[in-house]
């Protein structure tokens, strides 16, 4: 690469992060906003556990179909549009959501599981691209954003609902999302994006080693990861409100302190990386979250669910901004295209294992039941981090 290329593209990674640390706080909203609206939702709609669940499902499904297309996408147009097309999508979702019956709720839940597939995955390879000496330090930073906007979520839905103004609120979500795309838009054309490797046949010429042994464990870490986390997430404002001794608005507001506690969990990373490997960081995190999620199976108050959810949220806070990075660094390049293959797997287990959830509280008539799905995810994902990583894939720590 020319001198005059490596200067544009140093100078371009600082704007281009910052680009996507924006677009991080509206999407971290949206992504856990189905959580604190499921009891609004259930009581407007009519829903059972299973029939709750399977809006889980709706979004992921969508997002799912839009991963599966970003690799694509990003090569095409690069990572900025697939951002902004991201944002469009979730402006739309956020508008369609209460403006009508179910039906018309579904398709706006829909529309902003696409705009989540697209500007997830784009937002996170970008970050790991422009800063490959910082690789999980950043992309840690990158989901500190997503979780200002997760731990914000349940209590501006609590607010909104207190004073009957929840359709105001998503409009106002859908205005903060499309202000964000804007911004992205029109930013100089000085700034450069990383290259992507091209859509061309071959696995060698992509640079994919898909019979590398690494690939199946972080497909299972991908698929896990995002399905654990929405399981506890999604679940939890539910679980307080049928303890039955919380208030409707304080049950609402306990997914904040789980989404609180990654976002605290995350802005601590980059400083404890400079002392521990980022594979030792994951393995001692799963068992803190681990204890987090036996400790709410067996809570029946307020103290225990808001410890509980903490305890769990501050465990699983480094694992997938790490899973990212270790993926960025076994494939270079071509991560954008493994990446796409990831991502998908990842809004499968976001989409499935909610409705896992809903499914086997129904069949055993608690929620108790359902939330050991997260509880056992956890535990999967720290089997898998016992592997090997160092030799494999993350040889030398950021």
């Amino acid at each position: 690469m020319p001198a005059s290329d490596t200067l544009r593209a140093a100078s371009s990674a600082r704007p281009l992060t910052l680009a996507a640390y924006a677009s991080f706080v509206p999407i971290g909203i949206v992504t856990v906003l189905l959580g604190p609206m499921l009891p609004t939702l259930s009581a407007r709609w009519s829903l059972n556990y299973s029939q709750a669940g399977a809006l889980f499902t709706v979004q992921y499904l969508t997002a799912t179909a839009a991963v599966a297309l970003s690799g694509w996408m990003v090569g095409l147009r690069g990572y900025r549009f697939a951002i902004n097309a991201g944002l469009v999508l979730v402006t739309a979702g956020m508008v369609l959501l209460l403006a009508g019956p179910k039906a018309l709720g579904i398709i706006g839940i829909a529309a902003y599981g696409a705009g989540l597939g697209f500007t997830v995955p784009a937002a996170n390879l970008l970050v790991a691209e422009v800063n490959p000496k910082e690789r999980s330090a950043k992309l840690n930073v990158l989901n500190f954003c997503w979780s200002t906007g997760a731990v914000a979520c349940p209590f501006l839905v609590a607010a909104a609902a207190k004073s009957s103004h929840v359709p105001l609120f998503l409009e106002l979500v859908a205005g903060f999302s499309l202000l964000v795309a804007i911004g992205i838009a029109v930013m100089p054309a000085s700034i450069v994006e990383p290259a992507v490797a091209p859509a061309v046949k071959g696995s060698r010429s992509l640079g994919i080693e898909w019979k590398s042994r690494v690939l199946p464990a972080l497909a299972l870490l991908f698929f896990i990861y995002v399905g654990t986390e929405n399981s506890f997430g999604g679940w939890v404002a539910t679980y307080a409100k049928s303890l039955g001794s919380l208030t409707p608005t304080m049950a609402v507001t306990t997914p904040s302190f789980f989404y609180g506690s990654l976002m605290l969990g995350r802005w601590l990373a980059p400083m404890l990386l400079r002392a521990i490997d980022d594979v030792r960081l994951v393995q001692a995190g799963l068992l803190v979250a681990c204890s987090g999620m036996v400790g709410l199976v067996l809570s029946h108050a307020l103290p225990g669910v808001v410890l509980s959810a903490c305890v769990a949220g501050l465990g699983l806070s480094s694992v997938y901004p790490i899973t990212i990075s270790v993926m960025s660094r076994e494939f270079g390049p071509a991560a954008s295209r493994v990446g796409s293959l990831m991502f998908t797997l990842s809004n499968v287990g976001g989409g499935s294992l909610p409705w896992v959830v809903g499914v086997f509280s129904n069949q055993f008539a608690t929620l108790k039941a359902g939330l050991t799905v997260p509880l056992l995810g956890s535990m999967a994902m720290f089997l898998l981090y016992l592997r090997n990583w160092k030799a494999e894939a993350i040889e030398g720590s950021t």
